[in-house]
């Protein structure tokens, strides 16, 4: 059985016991978290009407938080000395998939 969950405006498919790195949650470690689902696959049996979806629930608990790689950017415009730097680091929690119940 596995599920596809939307989490900060993208999509990842997921499975029971999996690791993954979402966009920040905003909740303490240990913390159990429900998850969208989008689409449910069990076996032969595919549920991906929002009839379906809503009884089934993605939970996950919040194993810790990370930051991304440093991104770093600059622009510059010729002849008139101006010039800009400026840099940007992602923050991600890691949540491990607990369960996945179809409705």
């Amino acid at each position: 059985m596995y599920a596809v969950i939307a989490s900060g405006g993208k999509q990842e498919r997921v499975a029971e016991g999996q690791q993954l790195r979402v966009e920040l949650l905003g909740v303490a470690e240990g913390t159990e978290v429900s998850l969208q689902p989008v689409l449910i696959v069990d076996g032969d049996r595919v549920l991906a009407t929002p009839a379906d979806l809503a009884k089934s629930t993605v939970t996950a608990r919040v194993i810790g938080e990370e930051k991304g790689k440093k991104i770093n950017a600059m622009t510059y415009k010729n002849k008139t000395n101006q010039s800009r730097r400026w840099g940007h680091r992602q923050h991600y929690s890691t949540i491990e998939i607990t369960s996945i119940v179809a409705g």
